[in-house]
């Protein structure tokens, strides 16, 4: 009998996906469309994502400029964008806003640098949990005969090279991700 490996492989995958969408909501010096990826707006009555009510582009390093496709939107983009708690403030002119990203201090660096390792943390032990959830799988057909004790000790190895290669990848783009927010 084989076992499948492929659902926790997508788990792995979605796992590295959020991190990485995670990581890349921290502010670091540089201005990013991706900071702004967790505003809601309130428009026409729904909480709407700013991304899909306004173009958002980078003017210079420090710089990030919205044009809404509704320009009656611009005040309550400007509230979204203060209530958000990103360290900016959104300046209105007549056809959208800017916002401009003071530089970083140190210390706003390492509280983010620790931010980055609660989140590293976090898809660990999402892994974690999803490595458990196989192994008692694993342990379940062995108890009800469906596999040897030889195949259970491969699959558990294979599964556990599975979950350091997800770890590893996960470290590697924490590493990246702090590199920039110390040296930026």
């Amino acid at each position: 009998m084989n076992y499948s490996f492929s659902p926790f492989q997508q788990r792995v995958a979605s796992v590295l996906g959020w991190f990485t969408n995670e990581s890349a909501s921290l502010r670091t010096g540089r201005a990013t469309p991706g900071l702004l990826d967790h505003v809601m707006v309130e428009s026409y009555g729904i909480l709407t994502p700013l991304k899909h009510i306004a173009v958002i582009s980078i003017e210079d390093a420090r710089t990030l400029r919205i044009n809404p496709w509704d320009h009656s939107q611009i005040k309550t983009i400007e509230s979204a964008v203060a209530a958000s708690n990103l360290g900016v403030n959104a300046v209105a002119d007549g056809s959208g806003l800017r916002l401009n990203f003071p530089p970083l201090t140190e210390e706003r660096r390492k509280m983010l640098v620790k931010t980055l390792k609660a989140k590293l943390e976090e898809a660990k032990i999402s892994l974690r949990q999803e490595r458990e959830k196989i192994l008692s799988d694993l342990s379940t057909r062995r108890k009800a005969g469906e596999l040897s004790e030889d195949d259970e000790r491969r699959y558990k190895t294979e599964l556990q090279k599975l979950v350091d290669d997800g770890n590893s990848k996960l470290e590697v783009s924490a590493d990246k991700r702090e590199i920039e927010i110390l040296n930026e």
